[in-house]
């Protein structure tokens, strides 16, 4: 019955611990919420900042499968190219290897004081009220519980140490390769290196050893870098071309790296003992230690290569004959709201872009009396009620996950700019309606008001240009331009019907065009309007 205690306290310790680093994860990454945005959008053309972006964004939410994860949802809505994904994912493979340094920590005596973290985080969550000393609170109890669930693990640990017949089949396994094989299986089912790394160095803390030889537990770590690829190749299914080139990048650049390992340490039998022993005492710090060497050697190694990788990829994976536009909603962002709801603000920044091509199609179609241009503009309308339906359903989503208040504020802020873009593609429509009219009643306009409708028609697509510069770049030196461009359209309103009601009153008006221009200026004033309100919105000049 013991060993069913034993096996229950080893899975449960597993268990812990996977649910520790999830908490402590989360929560670090809601506590760097704006700073984790602000990191990746600096994406650059720089390979030296891109690893080091990579390092930090995954020494931050420690994981390189979620990082991978999300550069690989970058590349495939386009907004990051495959030179900038390979340096990331090059630096979120040595930023992965903190999670074992932190594991090794076990042999120090901080290990039992980490392990109140767990009173004092959850006490914090409990008793406080500011959202940032909770999220605080439960970065430490994540901490400690990571650290509770090392001392289960190994406890179950020492008493298998003791049975021969685990000692035994344990250091039979000497294959390099199998044991290469059996990292990457594990990995890939479990979908996570940190995981298998942290089994691994339990192992070791207590004595356990794999293999009869001194490199064979080294094997083991160099197959957990293979594995921990899965992760990434499962999400770039349906995905695009360079979106699928960018998780094969991340295979291969693992597979070369252990390839060069596996030949280092064939060559150098006690590599292990030469090398780690002498620098670490502690078995538990020469597995971690060995496990960022590799990352960091391999790194510096192809870092020069990184374009070698991206064709290496580019022949693997082949060019579709075409694609579709791929939407910015990419569920791979979910599990890092911050990100989602950046991700979802470009979606709706696309919104608004079609909602507007919608209104610059229509209003062409009016003044060059072209009643066929109508299914241009429909065609557009409808692509806008489409992506209107995924944009709500992608922000539902995100809702329903654990989103810090700014960002549940941005997500109310983007309901209510997206009803403002919807307006402006039934504005559109309205105009195809007055082209109708236009057409079958005759009504002709003079060359001044005709020249009136194409400046407003010009003023609109720069007032877009400025939403999008606030939406997108955060940029509010354009406030006093959005400013200028309101009034001179709401100016021109007035001018245009009065100047309309003047030539009625001296008869060089028909008066059947009364209706038609009137409700024409109106509504492309309120398309102003509501571009001026999404302005406001992010400006914070709203009561």
């Amino acid at each position: 019955m013991e060993y069913v205690y034993k096996i229950i306290m080893l899975l449960g310790g597993v268990g812990a611990f996977l649910l520790g680093f999830k908490i402590l994860s989360d929560n670090i990454e809601k506590l760097a919420n704006k700073g984790l945005r602000r990191i990746l959008e600096k994406a650059t053309k720089n390979r030296f900042i891109g690893v080091a972006i990579g390092m930090v964004v995954t020494a931050i939410i420690q994981s390189s499968s979620a990082t991978t994860v999300m550069i690989v949802g970058f590349v495939n809505a386009g907004i990051m190219n495959l030179f900038q994904a390979t340096a990331m994912i090059m630096g979120a493979n040595i930023g992965t290897t903190i999670t074992a340094q932190i594991v090794a920590l076990k042999s120090f005596d901080i290990a039992t004081f980490a392990i109140g973290l767990v009173f004092i985080g959850v006490f914090m969550d409990m008793l406080c009220k500011k959202e940032k000393t909770k999220t605080a609170g439960m970065t430490l109890a994540g901490l400690g519980l990571v650290f509770l669930a090392l001392e289960f693990m190994s406890d179950s640990m020492a008493f298998f140490k003791e049975l021969p017949a685990v000692r035994d089949l344990l250091t039979s396994i000497d294959n390099p390769f199998l044991l290469l094989l059996i990292g990457i299986v594990i990995t890939g089912i479990i979908q996570s290196s940190s995981a298998v790394t942290t089994i691994i160095i339990s192992m070791v803390s207590v004595g356990l050893t794999i293999g009869s030889t001194p490199n064979a537990v080294l094997f083991l770590i160099l197959g957990t870098n293979i594995g921990t690829c899965v992760t990434a190749l499962l999400s770039s299914v349906g995905a695009t071309t360079n979106a699928r080139r960018a998780s094969v990048i991340h295979l291969l650049f693992n597979v070369c790296g252990t390839a060069i390992f596996v030949v280092v340490l064939l060559l150098w039998k006690n590599f292990a003992v030469d090398v780690l022993q002498n620098a670490f005492p502690e078995p538990t710090t020469q597995v971690a230690m060995f496990h960022t060497l590799f990352n960091v050697v391999s790194t510096v190694i192809f870092i020069p290569f990184i374009n070698v990788f991206i064709k290496l990829a580019s022949l693997l994976v082949r060019d579709k004959k075409k694609e579709e536009r791929t939407s910015y909603l990419d569920e791979r962002f979910l599990n890092t709201p911050s990100v989602a709801v950046l991700q979802a603000t470009r979606e709706v920044a696309y919104l608004g872009q079609e909602a507007m091509r919608a209104l610059d199609l229509a209003l062409d179609g009016l003044l060059k009396r072209d009643s066929e241009n109508k299914n241009k503009v429909f065609e557009v309308i409808n692509n806008v009620e489409e992506c209107n339906k995924n944009v709500l359903t992608y922000l539902v989503k995100v809702s329903s996950k654990e989103i810090t208040l700014h960002d549940e504020k941005k997500v109310s802020n983007l309901h209510s700019i997206i009803n403002d873009f919807i307006r402006e593609a039934e504005i559109a429509d309205n105009v195809v309606k007055h082209t109708k009219t236009i057409i079958e009643k005759d009504i002709t306009f003079s060359d001044e008001v005709v020249q009136s409708l194409y400046e407003i028609k010009d003023l609109l697509a720069r007032q877009f240009e400025n939403v999008e510069r606030v939406m997108i770049k955060k940029d509010h030196s354009v406030l006093e331009s959005v400013d200028k461009i309101e009034e001179r359209i709401d100016t021109m309103r007035v001018d245009l019907t009065n100047g309309h009601i003047k030539r009625l009153e001296e008869g060089k008006c028909q008066p059947q065009s009364s209706g038609v221009f009137i409700n024409l200026i109106s509504n492309l004033e309120r398309a102003g309007d509501h571009l001026n309100y999404i302005v406001d919105l992010l400006a914070g000049r709203t009561n």
